[in-house]
């Protein structure tokens, strides 16, 4: 049983079906007698005092603002990681990621907008379809094997780490309520000292943490979104020991946070945020924009923009397809980026979750729709381009 647990996890599809079932569940318990304790738990008022210092939020807000800080953390590391050592510090091959990625962002944002332009409101849900769940995509494509090439598993990476980057640019610019400079001024402090602790060489994990922590909740406090801070975090911690340099202090940190974010911080977030109940669920709900605006985004969307973006690019000569990989299965990856559960879900709940307005439904609602057809249809591309071997 132990043996077979740790396959499990060792499979590169796990993350993903750990994911569903988290969704799956929420779903199911949001829609049974079960439904009043799980309001219970995500409305769960949980509140942290120090002195003067006081943090109050129901625990949905804790999961969205803190625990995915740490998820933000990760990404960050992994960020600085491609770029010092991996697929981003070779200039050829992150042209044509580059391209599809731009394409891919602003093709179903504008999809989107022009699903509900006339809505003030809807239209702060934007950004919600421009974004890639890099768990998911690779868990469908993990589910092909050996089949699909080393090259195309990693154009679907470097164009999701593009994603992530506009993401957080997205989130660092369009979803900041009023600033507190006072606030902010403390995080910009702490930025300083954590850019001393890098430069006198210091190794150790805990300094860089504990400083992550304050940063953390002067963000918080400053109006900027709070999960920023992982990411800023990120930029500091040594990629190498000065005196050891076979050691990675950042490598370190990446390895001993995937498995809780993979299996246990991602899946908590999916089931706070993924629960909608279909008490009330009618036609007019199916054909709302907002549900429909994302959902097109995602699968017309993202496929349409990534694709005409990177032949583009290559008809252009400013870029070139990865080695051996054709156009249809260019396409089908293409139609993996339309899955953007995680991150779709976490926009969503930045762009309405101050509204005043319960639009939450309508937009769980258009991101699993969008989300289940961009994984079947590009599974079934590329399940036709690398056909299995007799």
């Amino acid at each position: 049983m132990i043996e077979t647990l740790r396959n499990f996890l060792k499979l590169e599809a796990s993350g993903g079906i750990v994911l569903v079932i988290a969704a799956a569940l929420a779903i199911i318990t949001a829609n049974s007698p079960l439904a009043g304790l799980y309001s219970l738990f995500i409305d769960l008022p949980v509140e942290i005092r120090i002195g003067p210092l006081h943090i109050a939020k129901p625990l949905l807000l804790w999961i969205n603002d803190g625990f995915m800080a740490i998820f933000f953390f990760l990404i960050g590391l992994e960020l600085k990681r491609e770029v010092l050592d991996g697929e981003l510090s070779d200039a050829r091959k992150i042209v044509l990621p580059a391209f599809g990625a731009v394409g891919g962002m602003a093709v179903p944002a504008a999809i989107y907008a022009a699903f509900n332009w006339s809505d003030a409101v809807a239209l702060k849900g934007w950004a919600i379809p421009a974004a890639t769940d890099i768990a998911f995509a690779l868990g469908v494509l993990a589910l092909l094997g050996s089949r699909v090439p080393l090259s195309l598993r990693v154009f679907l990476v470097t164009i999701a780490i593009f994603d992530d980057v506009g993401a957080i640019a997205i989130i660092a610019l369009f979803y900041t309520s009023d600033l507190s400079l006072s606030a902010l001024a403390v995080a910009l402090a702490l930025m300083v000292a954590l850019l001393v602790l890098n430069r006198r060489g210091v190794t150790a994990n805990a300094p860089y943490l504990l400083l992550g922590i304050v940063m953390w909740v002067s963000l918080l406090k400053s109006g900027v979104h709070a999960t920023l801070a992982g990411i800023a975090l990120a930029l500091f911690i040594p990629m190498r020991d000065p005196k050891q340099p076979e050691r990675s202090p950042l490598r370190t940190l990446e390895h001993d946070l995937h498995t809780a974010v993979a299996f246990g911080i991602l899946p908590l977030f999916a089931f706070a945020n993924a629960g909608i109940s279909l008490a009330d669920a009618s036609l007019e709900y199916l054909s709302h924009p907002v549900p429909l605006g994302i959902a097109a985004g995602l699968f017309v969307g993202k496929q349409l923009g990534i694709f005409a973006a990177c032949w583009l690019g290559v008809m252009l000569g400013l870029a070139r397809r990865p080695e051996g990989v054709s156009w249809p299965a260019l396409y089908g990856t293409a139609l993996l980026c339309g899955i953007g559960f995680t991150m779709s879900l976490f926009i969503g709940t930045l762009a309405f979750e101050e509204t005043g307005v319960n639009q939450l439904f309508d937009e769980r609602l258009g991101i699993i729709a969008g989300s289940i057809l961009s994984g079947v249809a590009g599974y079934l591309v590329l399940h036709w381009t690398y056909p299995k071997k007799a």
